[in-house]
């Protein structure tokens, strides 16, 4: 259903485009970008990639196995990437209080909400039975994790603005896809890759989604769009930074190779910007050409900053080389 015509009105100035007539106008891309998802997604069924027979009964009600880190073939690392990124999608029902709250839950708008919730959904479910099933992690110490992240909420540092909330996604979306994908590369286990391979695709249609979204909204509302662009990438931060001990575990993904300054740079950032030729986009007014300069000044020092936390990142690795070497 199309609500109003995608495109830009000359007469309207930048300060006419509130949050309700965005959603409205943009409700024909939506609609067309949900049926070009409804296409291509396939479903998975996360049960298949579960170990189930290496399962058995934990310490406890049942008098089990009590759990030792020795169990699990996932690496270091792995455990470290998994936990996070479980804990990340176990945020679900904030993510999408958020997104039904700003985009509310009727027309295409609405079907697109409750169709990423339910393919969100499933992520959780997959990672969780998979830790489990392995014992890749302590249970008591995860479920702990879990109820502590998740009491505290979540809260988007973009709830004030529509534009900021698809532009917030648009990267997230990516980012988190580039998380599955490098914790499967490094976990150390190919069923593991293998779940979050699929998991990863998962994101990168969301991200699509989003991106294609951003896009129109250049277009009708081109000094908002990039304002909204520039405050992201200025100040991203990924949603599951509230969970215990991120700080630490962020550090140990960074310097694994996981996600680190030069990944977000390289493969987040650039990749969507270059799609939507940001920094091409002309006849901005005094606010869009701002905010293009700022955004172009920030990628420059964010490029230098990546190429310190290599440098870093290289000498510890060789620190931690020669160590092992002299064991």
């Amino acid at each position: 259903m199309t609500i109003a015509p995608v495109q830009r009105t000359a007469s309207l100035g930048s300060s006419a485009w509130t949050d309700a007539r965005l959603i409205m106008a943009l409700e024909e891309v939506v609609e067309k970008e949900l049926n070009r998802h409804l296409k291509v997604a396939k479903d998975w069924m996360p049960h298949e990639f579960i170990p189930w027979s290496q399962g058995r009964d934990f310490d406890g009600v049942l008098g089990g196995e009590a759990w030792s880190v020795e169990q699990s073939k996932v690496t270091p690392l792995g455990r470290v990437s998994l936990v996070v990124n479980l804990l990340t999608e176990d945020n679900l029902p904030s993510y999408h209080h958020e997104i039904a709250t700003m985009f509310g839950r009727e027309g295409a708008w609405g079907t697109w909400v409750h169709r990423w919730t339910a393919e969100e959904g499933r992520h959780g479910i997959a990672i969780r039975d998979y830790l489990l099933a392995t014992r890749a992690v302590d249970p008591n110490e995860l479920e702990r994790a879990r109820m502590s992240h998740m009491s505290e909420g979540f809260e988007s540092d973009n709830s004030h603005s529509m534009l900021h909330s698809v532009a917030y996604v648009a990267f997230q979306e990516l980012a988190t896809r580039i998380s599955h994908r490098n914790t499967g590369h490094h976990a150390g286990d190919p069923l593991c890759d293998q779940l979050l391979a699929k998991i990863a695709n998962d994101e990168n249609l969301h991200m699509v989604f989003y991106r294609n979204l951003l896009k129109a909204a250049l277009e009708i509302a081109p000094d908002q769009a990039m304002r909204a662009i520039a405050d992201v990438v200025t100040d991203f931060r990924m949603p599951g930074h509230g969970i215990p001990g991120f700080e630490r575990a962020a550090a140990q993904i960074a310097i694994g190779g996981v996600y680190n300054l030069r990944i977000h740079h390289d493969d987040v950032l650039q990749p969507v910007l270059r799609h939507l030729k940001v920094m091409e986009v002309a006849d901005l007014g005094p606010t869009g050409q701002q905010a293009q300069d700022e955004l172009g000044a920030f990628l420059g020092g964010l490029d230098a900053q990546a190429r310190k936390f290599e440098e870093r990142q290289a000498a510890l690795l060789a620190r931690r080389a020669a160590r092992a070497g002299t064991k």
